[in-house]
């Protein structure tokens, strides 16, 4: 069955949310100062704290972001809403500078978790699933490109089919144990792969805040932009999967590759 107009509209839309410039190419603008002079003032060392600081908040945040939603009715101002909390957390730790993160990164973590979830309701899918709650999760790595990604790698069924395996292998674990052995390896497979495309995106928060001058003020816009990007990419993700489950998965990927 062919896609209607309407639904190769949404396909389209969801296709350029996807495919969207770069977090770091949309705070340069917004900064209007290169990225690369933030990089290169965060300590060498910084690397590895941004990625632990990473796969713990995500640890963290899963359960707790998507069992908060339960029974709730999504808001049409529930988008600005979760913007004002991640601003409101940004402004907090934007007078901290980069040095905040550890104590900051959880909680907009958790923020954006909850705008993901909400957004995944949003467009049919049930938040009590395990494979819901982790295609929120994964929205993190749609969202981010690891560094030893090449030009093939980067694209959005791309970076799907990389992850195929560890977030089929989570969801069986899930549903037949829980979220409660956190140590179990096919969730810490996943959690690594996710937390290691996660983290180039922090990086480049973290090196935006590190940017003379940015501040509180600063670090709340930064924030927003950061929320923004994941909201949009959520949305696009939550779309293709809507049409998947309407059409298949085959031909919704092969009129996204046409568009």
């Amino acid at each position: 069955m062919a896609l209607t107009a309407e639904d190769l509209r949404t396909l389209r839309r969801a296709k350029a949310l996807l495919e969207h410039p770069s977090l770091a190419a949309r705070l340069t603008n917004a900064l209007a100062s290169p990225l690369e002079k933030g990089l290169s003032r965060l300590p060498r060392k910084w690397t590895g704290a941004v990625h632990s600081a990473t796969r713990k908040s995500i640890e963290k945040a899963l359960v707790f972001a998507v069992a908060t939603m339960k029974g709730r009715r999504r808001s049409r101002h529930s988008r600005g809403i979760h913007k004002i909390a991640v601003m409101t957390s940004g402004v907090a730790g934007g007078a901290f500078g980069w040095a905040g993160l550890p104590l900051e990164l959880p909680i907009s973590t958790v923020i954006m978790l909850r705008a993901i979830s909400d957004i995944a309701r949003g467009e049919g899918e049930d938040l009590k699933s395990p494979e819901t709650m982790l295609n929120c999760l994964q929205v993190f790595a749609l969202g981010g490109r690891s560094k030893d990604d090449d030009a093939a790698e980067t694209g959005y069924y791309a970076v799907r089919a990389a992850l195929s395996k560890a977030v089929s292998d989570a969801v069986k674990y899930v549903s037949e144990r829980g979220l409660t052995a956190k140590g179990a390896p096919v969730l810490v497979r996943l959690v690594g792969a996710i937390a290691s495309r996660f983290g180039v995106v922090v990086s480049e928060e973290v090196a935006a805040m590190s940017v003379p001058a940015i501040g509180a003020i600063g670090g709340g816009l930064i924030n927003t932009i950061f929320m923004d990007h994941f909201q949009n990419i959520a949305e696009g993700h939550f779309a293709v999967r809507r049409l998947e489950r309407q059409y298949g998965v085959e031909p919704v990927q092969s009129e996204y590759q046409k568009l």
